[in-house]
């Protein structure tokens, strides 16, 4: 195996694909990436036995075809600290993986290919197609929500949702619940709902940006694989049924409030500075065209902000975890945001004012 490579053609696959790779492994071979050469083509292959990627990129010369597995940090640590645009040589000498670059040399320990695991895909039941700026904005929109290391293993990811003319995404972590839906050239039926875990969502995220180039997704029994450009994802699905988040949107709040999305971020995070570091919860007193936030802690620290708001109806109090409300802001793409309540003890529901792709439900506290 030997080969020549610039340093940002092999750095640019590299980081994506060490991104998998678990620093603590039980298996010592999961450190390590697969380099594959054939052709004219550099394959590059990370997994964690859940979730895997795999980049290719094109080298300069190939003199002999071959694969080997290196470890994955100390490959990206040298390339990243090799001076731009140099040339890279890597050859295979007595099992052993050698780098050259300019006067420098690095020799790097090798596992057996043989020993690399291989997600097998599954025979696909589905085939579609999506633009990458759509499935980024349904992954960015709902992500912040999926649980860390739940009990209930179901909620650490996001349920995709596939239907006529339609993708949902949905997150919840048992607090809080985020919906978005956009129409989409696709045709599933019956409509396919699969469970990603939150490691697999969040490597495919690194792979999207806002563009129309598209992304084919296939859809197995256990694995959901994911085809951009020169990279190819897969990962293994969360076997378990997601909660009927439908049930959990509050209908026929009476209390709608209307504030500029910005200005209500900001003053919810201020007030969050005094507010007790471990619930962070937060009063909302709605009263007509403004809304009070206040925030105390044990050390009877108070913050108190007044915000004026579009309202016209009762008074009401009630308590939240600051957090949750500043993480829906800040995924919310309209320049307004509308809440709609109904008493102390009902859950808040979170839009764009008319609606919109997206809609957020966070539960109250007592305070």
């Amino acid at each position: 195996m030997r080969f020549t490579i610039t340093r940002e053609d092999l750095l640019r696959p590299l980081s994506l694909v060490a991104g998998v790779v678990e620093r603590r492994q039980t298996l010592p071979v999961l450190s390590n990436v697969l380099l594959e050469v054939r052709d004219t083509q550099l394959a590059l292959t990370g997994t964690d036995l859940e979730v895997e990627l795999i980049g290719r990129t094109a080298p300069h010369h190939v003199d002999e075809p071959g694969s080997a597995t290196v470890p994955a940090r100390k490959l990206m640590d040298i390339c990243k600290s090799l001076p731009e645009r140099t040339d890279i040589t890597f050859t295979l000498e007595e099992g052993r993986a050698v780098l050259r670059a300019g006067r420098s040399r690095f020799t790097l320990s090798t596992l057996p290919v043989a020993e690399f695991p291989n997600i097998e895909g599954s025979q696909s039941d589905t085939t579609l197609t999506l633009t990458r700026g759509t499935l980024k904005h349904l992954i960015d929109a709902t992500s912040f929500a999926m649980a860390q290391q739940d009990v209930r293993y179901y909620l650490n990811g996001m349920l995709l949702e596939f239907g006529h003319h339609l993708v949902r995404t949905v997150a919840t972590d048992g607090h809080r619940l985020a919906v978005c839906a956009r129409s989409a050239e696709v045709d599933v039926e019956p409509a396919q709902k699969l469970i990603v875990p939150r490691k697999g969502i969040l490597e495919l995220a690194r792979l999207l940006d806002g563009s129309d180039e598209l992304v084919e997704l296939t859809i197995g029994g256990t694995h959901l694989r994911a085809q951009t450009g020169d990279f190819t994802f897969t990962s293994k699905l969360v076997d378990g049924k997601f909660p009927d988040y439908e049930r959990v949107v509050p209908r026929g709040g009476d209390k709608v409030v209307i504030a500029e999305r910005g200005e209500l971020r900001q003053v919810l995070s201020r007030t969050a500075i005094l507010s007790n570091e471990k619930y962070r919860g937060v009063r909302l007193n709605l009263e007509e065209h403004n809304l009070r936030v206040t925030a105390n802690n044990p050390e009877q620290e108070e913050a108190e902000e007044n915000v004026s708001v579009e309202y016209e109806g009762d008074t009401l109090e009630v308590g939240f975890n600051v957090g949750y409300l500043v993480d829906v802001l800040g995924v919310l793409d309209a320049d307004r945001v509308q809440m709609t309540l109904s008493d102390p003890n009902s859950s808040a529901l979170l839009e764009e004012p008319g609606g919109g792709d997206a809609m957020y439900v966070v539960m109250p506290m007592r305070l």
